[in-house]
């Protein structure tokens, strides 16, 4: 498995909501349409607007989101990101931020509650 982080900060033309917005629902979309078949797992997180929870740094995040994509095997991630359309892809994200960057990671899972017992 690996696994690609994306992050992501808003373009200055676009509110959080509407970086949300094309994020989900036009974005979100069309990678899982031309991955879809190379992607084991797509998970889209974006900063909420207030952080009021203890333990905040005091700084500023410099980013607005971050993209989880895990694939099977590296392979898989070569194909995904060579596809015919990446450089479409790439331009639909240039359109719609104003900072970019990739971590190829891997996962050591400390924790992993089942749902049924966090109550949520």
């Amino acid at each position: 498995m690996i696994k690609v982080v994306w992050f992501l900060r808003k373009a200055e033309h676009l509110s959080l909501d509407e970086f949300s917005t094309w994020w989900l629902k036009e974005h979100a979309p069309m990678i899982a349409g031309k991955q879809g078949s190379m992607i084991a797992r797509y998970v889209v997180n974006i900063r909420m607007d207030d952080d009021g929870l203890p333990g905040a740094t005091g700084t500023t995040c410099d980013w607005d989101g971050i993209a989880e994509e895990w694939f099977d095997t590296v392979d898989d991630a070569r194909r995904a990101f060579s596809l015919p359309s990446a450089p479409e892809t790439r331009a639909d994200v240039m359109a719609h931020v104003s900072a970019m960057s990739r971590l190829i990671v891997s996962e050591h899972c400390i924790l992993d509650l089942p749902e049924t017992r966090s109550g949520h």
